[in-house]
């Protein structure tokens, strides 16, 4: 009776996840070539997908519950999906290149989104691009009230200027990342303090910075740079983000499921540079943790001790590791100066023979991983080939072999047959004439002498 029970309540689960999802594909659109034209009128959040692609189908659940939240929350963001190897040509007109490509489609203007592919950083990076491009603070509630909900935002403060004209030119560039508001000076929290207006500032880590063109040069390079928080939890994808910020990145990479106090201090330590150095540091150098040295191995192409300290330049592969025990924050500091000053060697890099390291990694690599997930699978896929190859290299071998005597046979009695007269005058060279004391080339018999002595 129990059994009975326990498959009708298994039985209403799966059809109330299948009714759920088929809802939930009820908001997602696929979409097909009359899209091109449709969608002048309306905002949309397309995902590019091939029906093939693994990391569309893992994609696919996420993105219809993004298409029930948006209709949910009453979005005039439409959500939907294109095929894009059935639709090649519309595809390659939004600058489709690989799958899943997600773009939010705006009138005449198409952004990529570049974020880790969870519902709710799709769902905010919709709301960002889909709104104003600088958005207004009337009033200082307001400012607070954007600065608790997010962590970090810029803001314009001031009238018409130059300088305006490149924060918009630097928000039309930069949206799919962040947030550009604008104010006026008497909106601006008592705690903010500026020496000359307009000004452009960042608001992050708690407080907030001012822009310097002379110190920090271009307005959209210093955006750039200045996007992400000063201490990071890193992963794969946001040290490839920092790439384009041109920063070194100082990592401590730990055990976070490890509470000894090596682990922790080495982390607090990172921290604490991150913090008390800012000002110091922030134009050259990016902090943060990482959980683990799995990829760390992989990027740097060796064995990495946990915990330990690790400073990347993600900008041309080159790493630095510890010359030194850390100890405290003022050792840490001495280690990035003396990766400032160069008298830390960097290692790796991009060069031809690091590239060469490269390819020969990531083939073993992917090599042990199939054999140590299937070895039945991994000897299908090395051994089969590697069999046929030495079969047809055999084949070729000895037919090469046969083949090359029989046509040095059939040369020769070609050129017999084809000249003879060559050939009886070699013959008639070869006897010997009147005065030649040469010796016979074929000896007659004894018998056929004594006749022609008779």
């Amino acid at each position: 009776m129990a059994a009975r029970r326990r498959g009708a309540a298994l039985r209403f689960c799966a059809t109330v996840f299948l009714l759920d999802m088929a809802f939930c594909k009820g908001y997602v659109e696929d979409l097909d070539e009359s899209f091109k034209e449709n969608r002048k009128d309306d905002i949309w959040l397309v995902d590019f997908y091939a029906p093939w692609c693994g990391h569309c189908k893992k994609l696919e659940p996420i993105w219809n519950e993004v298409g029930l939240e948006m209709k949910s929350i009453g979005s005039p963001v439409k959500v939907g999906k294109m095929d894009a190897t059935s639709y090649s040509s519309i595809a390659s007109e939004f600058g489709v290149r690989g799958y899943p490509t997600i773009k939010l489609l705006k009138g005449d203007l198409a952004y990529n989104y570049r974020g880790p592919r969870t519902k709710d950083d799709i769902i905010e990076f919709a709301h960002r691009v889909s709104g104003a491009l600088i958005r207004p603070l009337p009033s200082q509630q307001m400012f607070e009230h954007v600065r608790k909900r997010h962590r970090v935002f810029f803001v314009y403060i001031g009238g018409e200027s130059p300088l305006k004209e490149k924060y918009i030119d630097a928000a039309s560039e930069l949206i799919v990342y962040t947030y550009f508001f604008s104010a006026s000076e008497e909106v601006v929290p008592e705690y903010v303090t500026l020496k000359e207006m307009p000004a452009v500032l960042v608001f992050k880590d708690e407080t907030y910075f001012v822009y310097d063109e002379y110190e920090d040069g271009d307005l959209s390079s210093w955006i750039n740079r200045e996007r992400f928080q000063n201490y990071l939890t890193m992963d794969g994808f946001l040290l490839y983000e920092l790439g384009d910020t041109g920063k070194l990145v100082a990592i401590a990479v730990i055990d976070e499921k490890n509470t000894s106090v090596e682990h922790t201090r080495l982390k607090s330590i990172i921290q604490e540079v991150a913090r008390d150095y800012r000002d110091q540091f922030h134009r050259d150098f990016q902090f943060g943790h990482m959980d683990g040295n799995d990829y760390i191995n992989t990027l740097l192409m060796d064995e990495v001790k946990v915990p330990t300290v690790v400073v990347l330049n993600t900008s041309n592969q080159q790493y630095f590791l510890l010359d030194r025990q850390i100890k405290n924050a003022e050792d840490m500091v001495q280690f990035i100066h003396n990766i400032l000053d160069g008298t830390v060697d960097a290692q790796g890099g991009d060069s031809i023979l690091q590239r060469l390291k490269r390819i020969v990694f990531d083939a073993k690599s992917t090599i042990v991983s199939i054999f140590k997930s299937s070895p039945l699978t991994g000897c299908f896929l090395f051994g089969l080939p590697l069999g046929v190859i030495s079969i047809m290299c055999y084949g070729i071998y000895t037919a090469d072999t046969d083949g090359g005597y029989i046509e040095e046979r059939y040369d020769v009695s070609k050129s017999e047959a084809e000249s003879p007269e060559p050939v009886e005058e070699s013959k008639e060279k070869q006897e010997p004439r009147s005065g030649d004391s040469l010796v016979p080339a074929v000896q007659e018999p004894k018998d056929v002498l004594e006749k022609k002595k008779d």
